[in-house]
């Protein structure tokens, strides 16, 4: 079984359409959370995630927004929580409100969490993976870094897919990975995608300026 593996799309339409186009043939698609937060398509890209049964647990965007709580937000994350509320109707936020923290899928081989198995608002890096993450679980599959990593190890895999929606690792294309649990493998791929449409689209919406900028050197 190959499964697409997504995470922190953060309302990015243009880097989430240009992964999905990239997207190789799979039998399933999982997101690590955060559709919304930052950019200025919580919308449709809530849309574009409900639209094909994708598999997600919340982000501490996605839990902010239905809350309406802000958490201990940055300027920019905040502004971006305000703008979801602000478009998002009461579906769309029931939905928010209603994903997990956690999910156990295919015969609860794959463990999804956004943060960290023990706390979903932890932030758990690469230099933090460890094999005593995975419990019982074949594969765990995190986000919240925005950082793509995956280890493999005797007891199985650590995965980030990376953001889609705001990457953190010094790479601005949209990040992505390709789980197959019959090998036991994982494929991390990245995809360009328009940028300058998005820091437009952010002026646009009157949201920080630094949240589109940020986007050209994956900061």
């Amino acid at each position: 079984m190959r499964i697409g593996v997504l995470s922190d799309v953060h309302a990015n339409l243009p880097a989430l359409e240009a992964v999905l186009d990239d997207l190789p043939d799979v039998d399933a698609i999982v997101n690590a959370g955060d559709v919304v937060g930052y950019n200025p398509w919580p919308g449709e890209c809530l849309a574009a995630i409900r639209e094909r049964a994708i598999a997600s647990v919340g982000g501490n965007h996605d839990r902010a927004v239905a809350s309406e709580s802000n958490f201990r937000f940055n300027s920019m994350a905040a502004a971006g929580v305000r703008h979801a509320r602000e478009k998002l109707n009461d579906d769309q936020i029931d939905w928010l409100a209603g994903l997990p923290d956690e999910r156990s899928c295919f015969d609860d081989r794959v463990r999804i969490v956004h943060g960290h198995p023990d706390d979903p608002d932890r932030y758990t890096y690469p230099e933090d993976f460890s094999p005593s993450l995975l419990g019982d679980a074949d594969v765990l599959v995190l986000g919240h870094t925005h950082v793509q990593h995956a280890e493999r190890y005797p007891e199985g895999i650590v995965l980030n897919p990376g953001s889609i929606g705001q990457p953190r690792d010094r790479d601005p294309r949209a990040a992505y990975a390709i789980l197959d649990l019959e090998e036991m493998d994982v494929e991390c791929h990245r995809v360009e995608y328009d940028v300058e449409r998005v820091i437009e689209a952010v002026d646009a919406a009157g949201l920080p300026e630094k949240i589109g900028e940020r986007l050209r050197t994956g900061r």
